[in-house]
Parts: structure tokens; sequence; C-alpha cells
């Protein structure tokens, strides 16, 4: 067994466990927000750790590129998808307004109404 096996052997199973914690996690949390963090966090994390462990098994860095692609891709379209996600639910009221610490985007469109003297834009927040 060569070190590449190891790490393949490592990689795919670590990533399937993170993908089954996303999946545990989407089906247990109460909440659309909670269950937007479980779909998006750990499926990215196993879907990279599963490519990774993909890319030890083939026979260069050229033959990877592929994976390299997709995991690109998923960095880039998930963020995305999540904050749509947690727009629509916002908009729709399916949020629950009592485990949120802090609702930034209730003060954001209050700021933004018009006519409203606080909506005047102020210095930054820190």
């Amino acid at each position: 067994m060569t070190w590449t096996d190891v790490m393949t052997a490592v990689l795919m199973p670590l990533g399937a466990l993170f993908t089954l914690f996303g999946t545990l996690g989407l089906l247990r949390f109460p909440t659309v927000l909670a269950r937007m963090h479980a779909a998006t966090k750990p499926d990215t994390v196993g879907l990279v750790l599963i490519l990774a462990g993909a890319a030890f098994q083939l026979p260069g860095p050229a033959a990877a590129a592929p994976l390299l692609l997709v995991a690109l891709f998923q960095f880039t379209t998930i963020p995305v998808f999540a904050q749509t996600l947690g727009r629509v639910a916002y908009s729709r009221g399916e949020t629950d307004e009592e485990h949120l610490v802090v609702d930034e985007l209730a003060e954001a469109l209050h700021a933004a109404e018009p006519g409203d003297p606080a909506g005047e834009p102020g210095p930054p927040r820190g």
C-alpha cells in the first residue's frame, strides 16, 4: 500500500463523514437558517475531502484539474445558493426571530426606508 493509497483511505471516508453529518443536520435542525448552514458548510468540506482523496489516485496533476474545477464551482455556487435561500426565507417570514442574535438585515432594511432620518448613511460601526 503506497502513501497515496493511505491518503485516499483517510480523506474519502472523512469526506463522507462530513457529508453524513451535514445530512443529519439538515434532517434534525429545526429552523431554516440552521438547515441552510447544515446543507452548505459540511457538505462543501466533505466534497473537497472526497475530491482530494480521488486526486491522489490520478496519474498526475493535469488529470486532477477537472477535480479542481469542480471544487472551485462548488465554492462559488454554494455561498450564492445559501445567500439566496436565506434571503427568500427571511422575506417570507420563515425564519425564527427568537433564535436570531443580531438581525442585520432588518437594520439594513429599516435604514433604507425613504424619508427616514435614521436611514441616512453614517460612519461604519465596528
